[in-house]
This record gives structure tokens, sequence and C-alpha cells, in this order.
């Protein structure tokens, strides 16, 4: 997955409005909707927060083991207008002091991205200001200068989530270089399929890393694929399939579960393999600046292991608050931002993509 390619956005974008105009007292509408998070943020100037509202889905998705898109599109519909509301009251603004609004286009569900996409573009019509169509993967990437006041790019970026896992140079606004991901499953799904097949309770990411704080990590040796692969491809449907078996002949034999140390031994094979990586990739880029971010970079373990690593190799490591972790508008409204900085506007014509990449 190697390659040296600039992002170009697929999306038609428009230029009407002089980026000086764009300071930092600008004011940028967030909404969030690709998934099962309904989210609208305000954040001024593209790095402070003025709110930052989430309505959860959790409960909704729990009895059913994972994210139902009928039920998640139907949520967002009744969930949006209050959460916007809430936005704008905890920003102490009206609609009238917005000056662009942003919307994740994609990737994500088709249901839920259009709830957002379609709620966005009315508002920017009926007040007259830019829409910007924000690449959700690229949102996430802001959820680190929003944290981090001393967060700058060029830096290397792991965005490890449910759906996605990848790393990336990011040499400026905009400008992103693919270095390697994985080849089959997600982090975030290899964690979410191993709870489910465990039973623990949805979502499953949180269980494990729960119980991995409970557990040996070092009672089953399970498998660290393509750590030792030259690039920075990683693979983790072996390693599920692996913690699958290993439990089924447990239970063939009638011996104990420790489901702690099942939980513990898993997350280890995965922080061992995806540290491994990136710090080879930052090592191969000659940077000295890592960006953690994706609902996976809560995880404990990770958060730890990559410290420990960057501390040790004198890498500064930028790491988002949990609450910036997952889904959020903030990380929209910022991306959004930067994107008009740019002179990057959609039209309206524009339509939500549930497979948009990061990198055309």
């Amino acid at each position: 997955m190697e390659g040296d390619v600039v992002w170009s956005s697929p999306l038609p974008q428009v230029e009407d409005r002089p980026l000086g105009d764009w300071d930092d007292s600008v004011l940028i509408l967030g909404i969030e909707t690709s998934c099962d998070e309904t989210s609208v943020a305000v954040v001024r100037g593209g790095r402070e927060i003025l709110s930052n509202v989430i309505a959860s889905q959790t409960e909704l998705h729990g009895e059913y083991g994972g994210i139902v898109p009928e039920i998640a599109a139907r949520a967002h519909v009744e969930a949006l207008s209050p959460a916007i509301r809430e936005a704008l009251v905890q920003a102490d603004i009206t609609f009238w002091d917005v000056d662009g609004i942003a919307a994740t286009l994609g990737p994500g569900l088709i249901g839920s991205l259009l709830v957002g996409v379609a709620e966005a573009k009315s508002i920017a019509a009926v007040l007259e200001v830019p829409f910007i169509g924000v690449n959700h993967l690229e949102g996430h990437i802001y959820s680190n200068l929003l944290a981090d006041p001393e967060a700058t790019f060029p830096a290397v970026v792991l965005l490890i989530s449910g759906g996605h896992t990848i790393l990336v140079n990011a040499r400026g606004h905009g400008d992103y270089q693919l270095l390697g991901g994985t080849i089959d499953d997600a982090a975030g799904e290899a964690f979410d399929k191993v709870a489910r097949f465990l039973g623990l309770e949805y979502p499953g990411g949180p269980e494990i890393d729960r119980l991995a704080l409970l557990g040996d990590p070092e009672a089953v040796r399970f498998p660290r694929a393509m750590i030792d692969v030259v690039g920075f491809d990683v693979s983790y449907s072996g390693l599920k399939t692996a913690v699958i078996n290993h439990v089924r002949k447990l239970e063939s034999r009638a011996e104990e579960v420790v489901v702690e140390d099942i939980a513990a031994s898993f997350q280890a094979a995965v922080v061992d393999v995806q540290v491994k990586k990136t710090m080879d990739a930052v090592r191969h880029v000659g940077g000295d600046a890592l960006f953690l971010c994706g609902g996976v970079a809560a995880n404990s373990g990770l958060r730890q292991g990559l410290a420990e690593q960057c501390q040790r190799h004198g890498v500064r490591l930028s790491v988002p608050p949990l609450e910036l972790c997952t889904d959020n508008a903030a990380m929209i409204a910022a991306c959004g931002t930067a994107m008009a900085r740019r002179g990057l506007y959609t039209s309206l014509d524009a339509a939500p993509d549930p497979n948009l990449p990061l990198i055309a």
C-alpha cells in the first residue's frame, strides 16, 4: 500500500471567498452523522471548541451486537435538530453568527450520511454561507490539532478505528501520502469480532480494553502477523481466527477459558504489531511527530505502547482526549475551517459517498 499520492478531493469544489476572510475568529458549525453518533459542534478559528454535542446510539444497537444502518439513520433524524440547538446554546451564538457549515460527506453509512448532509446544505443555503464537505478520515486527523495547541504538520498519522487502520505521512493541510494499512480487518473490527465471540457487551473494543487490564498479556502467545515483513501494512484477520480457534480448543477439552487472559493476550498482539509498524513508519519518513487518532486511539494499551516508544526515540506524540477519539463534529468543523482557508468549498449538488477515500 505504499505510494506517493497527494490528496485531491473527488467532490465538486468552488472558490468564491477571499482566504483573508477566514481569520482566527471564524465560526464553523460542524455536523457529523457518518455512523451511529449524531454530533454537532461549533469551532472558532479551527482550534477552539465552543461546543461539541454528541448523541450516542449505543443502547439502540446494543441488543443487536452491532450497528443496524436503518436504525442509525432514523435515530439521526430524531437527534440532529435538538443537537444543533444545544450546540448553538452552548456556544452562546445564533445561526446568523456562523460563517460556514461543515458536514461529513463520507466515508460512512449512506443513510446516516444523507441525514447530516441534507441538514447542512439546507442551513448553508438559508444562511447564504459556504457548505464544506469533509472527509471523515481527514476529520480524525484534525482531532489532534484541536486537542494539542502545539501539534502541527508534518507528522506521521496512525488513524485506527473500527473501519480503518492506516498510516499516513501528513506533510501539510490536505497533503497526504499513504504509507500503509490493513490488508484485511481493521484493528477496531478485529476487537469487535473477538469481543462478540467472547460474549462481551457492545461496543466490544472498550470491553476488551477493560478486561485486558485484569488479565495476563503473556498467557497466550497469539501470532503477530507481518510484524517482521518489510513495509507498514498490517493484518488482523488471522489474529482474530487464532483467538477463536484457541478458545474453541479450550472448550473442547473442557478447560477453563479465562476471558481476562484472552483479552489481554489478544490486545498485546495488536499493540505489538501496530506500535512496531508505526515507529518503523516514523523512522522511514525521518519525522519527529506522531498523531494517534480514531476510535481505537482510546485503547489504553496502544496509547501506552506508543507513548513509551515515542519517549525512547525522541518523537513527539499527540493523542486526543477520549471524547475526541470517537466520532465527533468538532473535528469536522476544524477540518472544514482548514479547507475553507484554502478556498475549498463544496457544491450543494455534491452527494455523500459511503466509500470516499482519503487519498484519491
